[in-house]
């Protein structure tokens, strides 16, 4: 990537006046970084509402299984250190863990998202409410909605983050590493 330095001196040689100069260099600085891929999910359960349906030009954003949390702006905090995704449902977000491999966390409703690798208790995002749904790999690869993990939700919107507050999860990560490993030759990464 050029720098600012070289992208002025650049531009400098053309001897066009400062204010375009300027101009470029500010709308170019305003540029949004790219997106990473929206995360696929194929979902057993289908329901006849779902995230990202429309009704009267309104978006859903939950759904059955998930449950919605107030946030009243408070920070979404990584409960372990994974990766946040796009989801392929409108104004969702997946979270994916090596904590917890064989389940997925989406979160919907989330404002600014920030996509990428994060580490325990970095900010994911914010928002009013969020829709909150735990889902569990099944052996043929697919994903299930199943119960909300209450642990993984309170350290996810806990204004305090403990990185050893393991006797909080809902979902032990021995646990779900050990059912992993037995599904894993059923199912695909």
């Amino acid at each position: 990537m050029m720098s600012m330095q070289a992208i002025v001196l650049a531009l400098s040689r053309f001897k066009l006046p400062k204010w375009i100069l300027l101009s470029g260099l500010i709308l170019s600085s305003c540029q949004s970084q790219a997106l990473p891929p929206k995360r696929v999910i194929n979902i057993q359960q289908q329901w006849e509402l779902e995230p990202g349906d429309l009704i009267a030009d309104t978006l859903v954003v939950g759904s059955l299984g998930d449950i919605s949390i107030q946030l009243k702006g408070t920070p979404l905090r990584a409960p372990f250190a994974g990766k946040l995704e796009p989801s392929t449902f409108e104004q969702c977000a997946i979270y994916s863990t090596p904590e917890v491999p064989a389940y997925l966390f989406r979160f919907c409703g989330l404002r600014r998202p920030r996509f990428g690798a994060v580490k325990a208790g970095q900010t994911m995002g914010n928002g009013s409410h969020i829709q909150f749904a735990t889902l569990r790999r099944q052996p043929d690869g697919t994903w299930i909605i199943v119960e909300p993990s209450t642990g993984i939700l309170e350290r996810a919107i806990s204004k305090r983050h403990s990185d050893d507050n393991s006797k909080d999860r809902d979902i032990d990560p021995s646990q779900a590493k050990s059912k992993e490993s037995s599904s894993a030759e059923h199912s695909p990464n």
